[in-house]
């Protein structure tokens, strides 16, 4: 990557300048690492391996969980690093593959995320057109357009930055390199590119928050004409389903469609949907799908 500025590298100012905090962070960060490494690999590996889970909704599955992974890899090791360094530093060009990276894997999880609904929508809503609609080649293309729907945003992120020169302060407020932060550090007027920073990240979280929400709200509502059983399985599917919509969407409206303003809270925000969200994901899935349940069973007990 090209440097377009004077500044060769930016320190992390992190969670918190506490010595005593920062070990506190390392451990508790470290096991909530290890955990989502932990379980959302139970789920990849399950699904992976399992025939009783050949649908449509575990293949999505399986690459929600694997962009979980990858998302959470993006910030939580730098994260635990630094905490027990006493230098925080990270160079520009490991910034901008940051920013690239989480940008990437997050987009790709919301995109993962609206596929997923529709698959429900066509599963409760067209059940005798479901295997026809959702085929194979089908579920494949969808899930290409998510990878290059993804690069698309995340290039388009790290191009707006690179163009922009450094020259002043390089401590970044924040635990990770993200656009906003290493945005406030720039040499020049930068409102014209926070307003296509929010018309990219904002839009994409806000539309997609919108339309999730009203195709689950068409989903409910078919859910009437359903038998009681038919109605309690699909309600306990579309449960799972919506909350994980709300926990990761809310905080990245919350950061992604506002004016270039740092609150002190932000970073217990990204905490939430870059952490907590890939640590809820597969806990949400496994305790309310009793067929990755059983699936689970079957297949680790048979292997023990």
């Amino acid at each position: 990557m090209e440097i377009n500025s004077s500044v060769t590298e930016f320190i992390l100012f992190g969670l918190t300048r506490d010595v005593e905090k920062e070990k506190v962070v390392f451990v508790v960060f470290l096991f909530f690492y290890c955990a989502i490494l932990l379980f959302n690999s139970l789920i990849i590996i399950t699904i992976r391996y399992s025939r009783m889970l050949g649908s449509p909704m575990y293949f999505f599955l399986f690459y929600l969980s694997f962009a979980d992974t990858c998302f959470a890899t993006t910030t939580a090791p730098r994260l635990m690093v630094d905490a027990i360094s006493k230098k925080k530093v990270i160079s520009y060009n490991e910034c901008m593959t940051q920013i690239f990276a989480f940008h990437f894997f997050g987009c790709l999880e919301i995109l993962v995320l609206i596929i997923m609904s529709f698959d429900r929508y066509v599963a409760i809503c067209k059940p005798l057109r479901y295997t026809t609609i959702m085929s194979q080649h089908v579920c494949g293309s969808l899930l290409k357009l998510a990878w290059m729907g993804s690069c698309i945003h995340s290039s388009v992120q790290v191009s707006l930055i690179l163009n922009l020169p450094f020259c002043g302060p390089n401590v970044i407020d924040h635990y990770f390199c993200d656009v906003q932060p290493v945005l406030k550090l720039a040499c020049m007027d930068t409102y014209i590119i926070n307003l296509l920073i929010v018309s990219n990240s904002g839009t994409i979280c806000t539309v997609s928050f919108i339309l999730l929400i009203i195709s689950y709200v068409f989903i409910l509502h078919s859910l009437s004409h359903r038998s009681a059983e038919g109605r309690k399985k699909a309600f306990s599917t579309c449960t799972s389903h919506i909350t994980v919509v709300i926990l990761f969407f809310v905080p990245c409206i919350f950061t992604y469609t506002r004016p270039l303003v740092i609150f002190p809270v932000d970073k217990m925000v990204a905490v939430f949907y870059t952490i907590g969200t890939p640590l809820l994901n597969p806990l949400i899935y496994t305790l309310r799908n009793a067929d990755i349940k059983k699936a689970m069973k079957k297949l680790w007990c048979n292997q023990l």
